[in-house]
């Protein structure tokens, strides 16, 4: 054993007794062994493919996730106004906009308690669109123009439309 020591300690192996503690390292025989160059390159290169595989499919759900939101959002806003048009008898007209779901204008049967606690805007930071009456045969139209901020769009730029929600 002592020549088998000594050998590993002519060979550049530190004996373990040398070992700061704390240290994470592979011990063979009592004495401290390390990775070789090879087997480093090996996990870089494979950390490389996994990253050149799994990145873009991670980096396409922000804005996945802002359009769920804006859905989301929408959603609510349309039960507030269903409450409101309980309470009210009507829809807020496109002038009173989604404002009156916050503050109490004085309208008959309003009931601050189940509306809004303020309006929220769509993840872009714009403001929902509202028209009452809507334009597509509905009490009211509600939407967000996505991404781009402009009435139209494809893929991403895609308006959000309360007429128009996917489930």
């Amino acid at each position: 054993m002592k020549e088998k020591r000594q050998r590993l300690q002519k060979a550049g192996f530190t004996p373990l007794e040398a070992i700061p503690a704390g240290r994470f390292a592979h011990v063979r025989c009592g004495f401290l062994t390390g990775f070789t160059l090879i087997e480093l390159m090996i996990v870089v290169v494979i950390l490389g493919l996994l990253a050149t595989i799994v990145m873009p499919r991670i980096l396409d759900r922000p804005e996945q996730a802002r359009r769920m939101k804006a859905k989301i959002d929408i959603r609510g806003i349309e039960s507030a106004l269903a409450f409101f048009k309980t309470d009210t008898g009507r829809f807020p007209t496109t002038s009173e906009g989604l404002e009156v779901l916050v503050s109490d204008p004085g309208i008959k049967g309003y009931n601050s308690d189940c509306y809004l606690d303020k309006v929220p805007l769509d993840p872009w930071g714009s403001r929902y669109i509202y028209l009452s009456p809507g334009v597509y045969g509905r009490d009211y139209d509600l939407e967000s123009y996505g991404k781009d901020g402009e009435d139209g769009g494809t893929d991403n730029n895609a308006d959000i439309e309360s007429w128009n929600l996917e489930e």
